[in-house]
């Protein structure tokens, strides 16, 4: 009989739910920790890295950073820098020729 009445207590302990809940928190902030980890732009990395995203479309961008410098590169002929916001105009038009070379052609 004493020992139903000991399960029965153990059984309505609220505290048990709020380990469960700390538990819950735990895994959450492991998940979130890796994702940061694996981000190819990790603020924590001293790497430089370049992002291309949508390639092939009319709105690509490149995302190039070098330490603490983020620039960013868009197909429409924008550029900015989360350092300065760089706006740029068109300059001229580069050409590919047979041969593979570039030529460029100031305006």
């Amino acid at each position: 009989m004493r020992s139903r009445l000991r399960d029965d207590a153990e059984a309505d302990d609220p505290l048990l739910s709020v380990i469960n809940l700390i538990d819950v928190f735990l895994v959450l902030i492991a998940a979130l920790l890796l994702t940061v980890a694996s981000n190819p732009l990790n603020p924590y990395s001293r790497d430089k890295i370049t992002v291309i995203r949508h390639a092939g479309q009319p709105d690509m961008e490149i995302i190039t950073r070098d330490g603490q410098k983020i620039e960013r590169f868009r197909a429409d002929g924008s550029s900015e820098s989360l350092n300065g916001g760089n706006k740029g105009i068109r300059a001229g038009t580069a050409y590919r020729m047979n041969d593979g070379s570039l030529v460029f052609v100031p305006e």
